[in-house]
């Protein structure tokens, strides 16, 4: 009996550690079979589109690769980005901070050579970190629920790896965050003079908007009015990608990078946020020289150009 007691203590031990590895990881990697290439970008697309998500983006990112690197290490990479109209509407009206993955982000990728195909995406528990919203939201477990249902919809026979790292403690804020106020007199045009320098710095300063989501108007269409904008920028700097997705491919669960500017009816500024490259510092314990020079570069550049626009 107590050979049996100590066995059955054993096996909740390596359990418990099991389930603690498993929850101290903030990227969650799918991976299944495609000797025969029939798992695609698009038939992926098609089974996040089944389960409720609307895609704003699912850009093919080795053209953009081989025309300013000259080479890629992929067969497939694609960085999708996607989320729920349904869940937006339920979080926003507790937290503002939602749009900071709204949409969220993916990377779908084959390394060269390779059988497999990939999905790497944030679980909603680090999503919960990053936004400060509690880990048990039924709302996030709901999203966590609709991406395990399309994973395994878009990829047969798939399972989650087990990646060769633990999340290390952020050296600085994982939000980088802006207020300013507005013109009140006319709100409309403060806020399309304040996106038409923003969306001009970006170009000069190596960065792409790869998509835009005006997610008040959703709001509003369902009758919800607390704001007198909401918008999310999706941005991307394309060295930053090539460079850190080498090593992490997984990365793409970053990237593009979602950046909100909304204002309340109630209040005089405007807020300007978004995530930081710290979360894929910590995130993947990143540590070798190229991947953190193009990750803090990005980061100081976009720091520069909300400095001096909200100042």
């Amino acid at each position: 009996m107590k050979q049996i007691i100590k066995g059955l203590l054993l096996v909740a031990v390596l359990f418990t550690g099991s389930m603690a590895k498993e929850a101290i990881q903030d990227i969650q990697v799918f991976t299944a079979d495609n000797s025969d290439g029939k798992i695609t970008p698009e038939t992926i697309e098609a089974a996040f589109k089944k389960v409720g998500f609307y895609i704003s983006a699912n850009r093919d990112m080795n053209g953009p690769f081989k025309k300013q690197f000259k080479e890629t290490t992929f067969d497939v990479y694609n960085l999708f980005t996607f989320f729920s109209k349904e869940v937006n509407l339920e979080l926003i009206k507790t937290y503002p901070q939602i749009g900071l993955f709204a949409p969220m982000s993916m990377s779908i990728y084959t390394r060269k050579g390779a059988k497999t195909i990939s999905v790497s995406s944030l679980s909603p528990e680090a999503m919960a970190k990053i936004m400060n919203i509690p880990t048990d939201n039924k709302s996030l477990v709901k999203v966590g629920e609709m991406v395990n249902e399309a994973l395994k919809l878009a990829l047969p026979g798939g399972s989650f790896e087990t990646l060769p790292y633990t999340v290390q403690k952020a050296t600085a804020p994982l939000v980088t965050s802006y207020k300013t106020e507005l013109d009140e007199d006319d709100i409309d045009a403060a806020k399309e003079d304040f996106q038409m320098e923003f969306e001009g710095t970006l170009a000069t300063s190596g960065f792409v908007m790869a998509g835009f989501n005006a997610l008040g108007a959703d709001f509003k269409e369902k009758n919800f009015n607390e704001y007198d904008f909401y918008d999310v920028y999706s941005i991307c700097k394309l060295p930053v990608i090539y460079t850190v997705a080498k090593k992490y491919p997984e990365a793409g669960a970053f990237a593009p990078c979602s950046l909100i500017m909304y204002k309340k009816k109630n209040e005089k500024e405007m807020n300007v946020a978004f995530p930081s490259v710290y979360n894929w510092i910590s995130s993947m314990d990143i540590n070798d020289k190229a991947s953190l020079d193009v990750l803090l570069e990005a980061q100081k550049s976009m720091e520069t150009i909300l400095s001096e626009l909200t100042e």
